[in-house]
């Protein structure tokens, strides 16, 4: 039997957009669908809800993020001060 989990979450578009371009929207589908940890209470339950808008299920706080990855400008804020 052929292996079938390499495409993983782009298995949706099957074989429209190109290669290059199903591995770039991968990377970032995979960073947004995955649970990140809290700053507030430190467990691993924030998720996305909507673009920029992350959520916490344990303790119920709402934080306004970058679209795809949550703590992408807090890095890049930490970067700006550290140069």
């Amino acid at each position: 039997m052929a292996k079938s989990t390499k495409v993983g979450i782009v298995g949706k578009y099957r074989t429209c957009y190109g290669a290059s371009f199903r591995k770039m929207v991968k990377k970032i589908e995979i960073s947004q669908h995955t649970k990140y940890t809290c700053s507030f209470c430190g467990k691993t339950k924030m998720k996305r809800r909507a673009a920029g808008i992350w959520h916490c299920g344990s303790c119920m706080k709402m934080v306004a993020g970058d679209v795809v990855h949550i703590y992408k400008m807090e890095y890049y804020s930490y970067k700006k001060n550290k140069i």
